[in-house]
């Protein structure tokens, strides 16, 4: 069964920090690049970080830059997003998905998923 399990997310102030974990079993996780979402409310999906199969390419939507950074664990089966100098702006709940050889560059990544995690809800206020 394929399965990609969240944590991490929780209450924090302003200018705080989370990490992120996504857990994946059931697929070959090696192959597969993971990409993290982010949904708040009344707002559209949108990407917020990528990283590919082995580890070596990574992506950051310009709003995150320098303040999130992505790695995995392939030993692991799983996906880390440290999140620096939170902002209220970052509210959301935050997914993460998978994608079998996934595009990733420093420019874009490949946002059409093969499988989704349920998310974890991150909330930025003081």
């Amino acid at each position: 069964q394929v399965q990609l399990v969240e944590s991490g997310g929780g209450l924090v102030q302003p200018g705080g920090s989370l990490r992120l974990s996504c857990a994946a079993s059931g697929f070959p996780f090696y192959y597969y690049a993971i990409v993290w979402f982010r949904q708040a409310p009344g707002k559209e999906r949108e990407g917020v970080s990528c990283i590919n199969h082995s580890g070596g390419a990574t992506y950051y939507t310009d709003s995150v830059k320098g303040r999130f950074t992505i790695s995995r664990d392939n030993a692991k089966k799983t996906v880390y997003l440290q999140m620096n100098n939170l902002e209220p702006e970052d509210t959301a709940v935050y997914y993460c998905a998978a994608k079998l050889y996934g595009l990733v560059t420093v420019t874009r990544c490949d946002y059409v998923m093969d499988y989704w995690g349920k998310g974890t809800l991150v909330t930025v206020s003081s």
